[in-house]
């Protein structure tokens, strides 16, 4: 029986943290919940190994929750020269296409030609794009003239448009997807803690032997013994390594850019297509796609100096989405269409000496530290799988691990996993639970919707078997209604705070969940080395 077609695993905390505290170690205790940690821990007890994680805030709360939502080669990567690292998440797009089929589909884009010479230089790349997919392709590229380039993606302004290219990506749900992840790895024997930080570790001889966490909820401390401890923090890959540690690390792993991305209605861009502007007047790439029933605009690249755990998009960052959307479609949005705004920071393995971020290559990077502690950093999330693997091979090869068995994870299909025709370019539903909607169903306040698509049994079954405990994590992450429509996440915030209490028993935070949606429809002018902000709307 694979994990896709098990009956849901409960997710009572009291029961989790009871096992946390049952003498006796684990093989591999992974810190950080986003895409690389729970790809890990997945990876990890696919091969047998005894696994622990624990991330300090909800499963991707961070980097995680907050990407351009597409599974892709990436285009910009071909630009740059880096065939190697496109050919590899061409490959993983296939496998992930396959193993979530529920949170993942294809998507074909519509890449306009407004400047003579723009359309060859476009199609050749992305013929070779298709040629570096081989038998991983999703669709064939397609030359287009400016008719057909219209009435593929009539939200493109007309004026000017000499033709375009019409080729094949992937997009998903990227938060659902890393709570499948965190199920599947549950299903196959991990335990995996939220809202539960790594605050030390067991050294012994000079050796990392574990690690020590604390409940946020309860204040209780735990030490954790383990053979192999991973670090896959995310933007704090910095923070973990310095752990105990008088001094701070001499040379950081990690630089942050921070990716800015705008919600508008879907009026904008009608149709199933997205559109991909390959260079924009600043020599970035911007998106528009179709993403649960709205359009997500993105993104922006601009360095930050410092590790935040809820990053603003800057009112320039706004700006530059809006006026570039503005250039390319036929119908400018404006600010007041905008229905909610976040950031992402990415982790980027430092080059050296200075380079822009936007250059910067997203491979990533596993490094062992004398002290045994294993760091793996960057990457993107289309590779999450591909550097877990890299993670528990180099775990094996320096000795930390024993014994394993190779990697089973391309062909573990992910809690839910089930074809249908339901599409995350499309409004929530519940077909978005592929094989899980009749145990969803079957709770309580199945029909009864609270705004957004979401409804009181899709809040039951967050608390009950999604690890969910505030009424963030359920408007974040288990729905995506607070990246959507943050006015109406903050309407129905009370409502689902009451469901959690009731199921949970703890607090569920809604005064701050009300205070992070208010921050969705404003950003700052510029956040001053201190954290102090000016806003503008």
């Amino acid at each position: 029986m694979t994990a896709s077609t098990q009956a849901p695993l409960r997710t009572d905390r009291a029961g989790l943290l009871a096992r946390l505290a049952e003498p006796g170690g684990y093989d591999v205790a992974v810190i950080g919940g986003g895409a690389t940690g729970l790809g890990v821990a997945l990876d990890a007890a696919t091969r047998g190994l005894r696994v622990v994680l624990v991330e300090a805030h909800d499963f991707a709360k961070g980097t995680s929750s907050r990407a351009t939502k597409l599974i892709h080669g990436g285009v910009r990567y071909l630009a740059q020269g880096n065939l190697p690292l496109v050919r590899e998440a061409l490959r993983e797009r296939q496998i992930l296409l396959r193993n979530a089929p529920h949170l993942a589909q294809p998507l074909p884009f519509v890449v306009p030609a407004y400047r003579l010479g723009e359309r060859p230089f476009y199609g050749t790349g992305l013929v070779l794009y298709d040629a570096l997919a081989g038998k991983a392709g999703l669709g064939r590229t397609r030359w287009l003239d400016a008719r057909a380039t219209l009435a593929r993606q009539p939200a493109l302004r007309a004026q000017g448009l000499r033709g375009g290219i019409e080729y094949w990506d992937g997009q998903f749900d990227d938060a659902r997807m890393a709570i499948a992840l965190a199920r599947t790895a549950a299903q196959a024997g991990a335990l995996l803690l939220n809202y539960c930080a790594a605050v030390d570790f067991i050294r012994e001889g000079g050796k990392v032997a574990g690690l020590r966490c604390e409940d946020a909820e309860t204040g209780r401390s735990y030490g954790i013994r383990a053979k192999c401890v991973v670090n896959a923090a995310g933007i704090w890959v910095d923070a973990v390594r310095g752990l105990g540690r008088e001094t701070p690390q001499a040379e950081p792993t990690v630089t942050f850019s921070q990716g800015a991305h705008i919600v508008v209605p879907r009026t904008f861009l009608p149709g199933d297509r997205a559109v991909l502007i390959p260079r924009t007047r600043d020599g970035r790439v911007l998106f528009a796609l179709p993403w649960m029933g709205r359009t997500v605009i993105g993104t922006t690249d601009t360095p930050r100096p410092r590790v935040v755990l809820e990053p603003r998009p800057l009112s320039t960052e706004v700006a530059f989405l809006l006026g570039e959307a503005g250039r390319y479609l036929a119908r400018a949005p404006g600010i007041d269409d905008i229905s909610s705004a976040w950031a992402g920071l990415r982790p980027l393995v430092r080059p050296g000496g200075f380079v822009s971020t936007k250059n910067i290559s997203r491979e990533h990077q596993v490094r062992i530290d004398g002290d045994g502690l294993v760091t793996v950093a960057g990457g993107k999330w289309t590779t999450y799988r591909a550097m877990a693997e890299d993670t528990l091979d180099a775990c094996i090869a320096a000795g930390l691990l024993k014994t394993a068995k190779s990697s089973a994870t391309a062909d573990w299909p992910l809690v839910g996993a089930a074809p249908g025709r339901h599409r995350v370019a499309d409004m929530p539903d519940i077909r978005g639970y592929g094989s899980e909607q009749e145990a969803v169903l079957a709770l309580h306040g199945a029909q009864r919707d609270l705004g957004g698509g979401l409804t009181e049994a899709m809040v039951r079954f967050a608390a009950r078997h999604e690890y969910a405990r505030t009424v963030e994590d359920v408007l974040a992450r288990r729905s995506r209604l607070l990246f959507l429509d943050a006015r109406l996440a903050r309407a129905v915030a009370a409502e689902v705070g009451r469901l959690l209490r009731e199921e949970t028993g703890a607090d569920p935070c809604v005064e701050v969940f009300c205070g992070l949606a208010e921050a969705y429809l404003r950003w700052p002018e510029e956040v001053s080395s201190s954290g102090s902000t000016s806003f503008s709307r």
